[in-house]
């Protein structure tokens, strides 16, 4: 059994309350598992039996005639217990549940039929979804602030390393920059089979599912944008220049309006995610272009045959996502900078800031840099941190295993793997800039 306790212990301490509790995230990576199998076995060991449970899992075949609101609602209630004992509600990929074709607008949706039974006592509810905007997106509005989002991630550098348990960590780190934390690819020891899978996770699960559910003409398109989008990450990007791409190398035509519908498909079933832009002097956001990170390098290098191993970008793609895993709001800082050329003339250049990273405790800026090797280069990744002109804290992530320390400059430096472990370090540097 993959362990993963920190979602469990989220899930266990919003049991008593009347909250509709919304697990979300990309399609595969662990929100069923860890509902019905980790969650489930919670719940047999403290008392609650079968008839207590009542589960239901709408992606499949069997559940076809429960994917309308009405129809769901009345096999629920009709197996909630009568003995007025506590009950647990489980329905998987709530997003599945739609009205009739040709129902009239004012129709009962799902979510009805979840803010219906959450207000019965002694009745706990709990959905998945693998699509952000009818869940994440809506959550407060539609649940009457009787939602909760818990946001699921694929497996992170720390949970694989204990699945692994004995194995070194630098031979595990080698292995998640190829493969990721997908945990159907993290179980599968044959490494052909594990790329297969990886690889067909595309075709047989993603494609097809937001084809059916947008109405896709094809998924042509859809491949060509996931597959520049893939090659592309920590590079900056927009729908232009997409559209430019797709035009260069994969000899696609597609449309600005189109391909921003697309962008944002794709940031909804939780395959990407969109970093924007901050002016750290202006403080303000720029409107384009944006970062675009893959939720799982393991997924994003299948896309691409496991070519492209670029190891600078992978890293930064990893600790993106293990930022955000934490918690945190992630942007990207853009460092505006006036100098005077040989003439004389000034020169306005933009430096820019890997991450600008917000929380309760405060705002850290991030460079991830796989080396630090090579004449200037520490220089050069510093200057924009100390071109900020603030006093926030700074961090530069290198590869390795390097121990957290502070230079001349009042920098931070770590290496990847404790910074990827120690989930207290952002915390502790915070605490130092105080």
């Amino acid at each position: 059994m993959i362990k993963r306790d920190g979602y469990l212990r989220k899930l266990i301490a919003r049991l008593d309350d009347n909250r509709v509790k919304v697990i979300t995230g990309l399609r595969r990576c662990g929100k069923s598992y860890l509902l019905f199998d980790i969650f489930g076995a919670w719940l047999r060991k403290n008392g609650y039996d079968r008839r207590h449970v009542v589960s239901v899992q709408l992606d499949d075949d069997d559940a076809a005639d429960l994917r309308t609101p009405r129809a769901l609602s009345a096999w629920v209630k009709k197996r909630l217990p009568k003995d007025g004992g506590r009950c647990v509600v489980m329905i998987d990929e709530i997003q599945m549940c739609k009205p009739p074709e040709g129902s009239p607008p004012d129709d009962v949706t799902f979510y009805d039929v979840l803010n219906s039974l959450r207000k019965k006592k002694g009745v706990s509810v709990y959905v998945t979804g693998s699509n952000s905007k009818m869940l994440s997106k809506d959550v407060a509005t539609n649940f009457r602030d009787r939602g909760i989002e818990i946001r699921i991630w694929p497996l992170s550098f720390s949970e694989l390393l204990k699945y692994r348990k004995g194995e070194e960590s630098a031979v595990v780190w080698e292995d998640y920059l190829r493969y990721g934390g997908m945990p159907g690819a993290v179980v599968e020891n044959d490494i052909e089979e594990r790329e297969r899978y990886l690889k067909g996770l595309f075709s047989t699960v993603y494609n097809r599912d937001l084809v059916e559910r947008y109405r896709l003409k094809d998924d042509y398109i859809l491949d060509a944008v996931v597959t520049v989008l893939s090659s592309s990450i920590g590079g900056l990007t927009n729908p232009t220049k997409l559209s430019n791409s797709m035009s260069t190398v994969g000899k696609v035509r597609a449309s600005v309006p189109t391909l921003k519908k697309y962008m944002g498909i794709l940031e909804d079933a939780f395959l990407f995610s969109k970093a924007d832009r901050w002016d750290v002097k202006g403080r303000r956001y720029l409107d384009y272009p944006s970062k675009y990170y893959s939720v799982d390098v393991g997924l994003r290098n299948a896309k691409l045959n496991f070519r492209q191993q670029e190891r600078t970008h992978l890293m930064e793609n990893v600790i993106y996502i293990e930022l955000l895993r934490r918690g945190f709001s992630v942007d990207v800082g853009v460092v505006d900078v006036i100098t005077r050329n040989k003439k004389g003339k000034q020169v306005r250049r933009q430096h820019e800031i890997d991450f600008v990273v917000n929380s309760a405790s405060g705002k850290a800026y991030i460079q991830s840099a796989f080396s630090l090797d090579g004449e200037g280069k520490g220089e050069q990744e510093k200057m924009s941190l100390k071109r900020s002109a603030d006093f926030f804290a700074k961090l530069i992530v290198t590869s390795g295993h390097e121990q957290l320390w502070t230079d001349e400059d009042g920098i931070s430096h770590v290496g990847v793997i404790p910074f990827l472990l120690e989930e207290d370090i952002l915390a502790r540097i915070l605490k130092r800039a105080e």
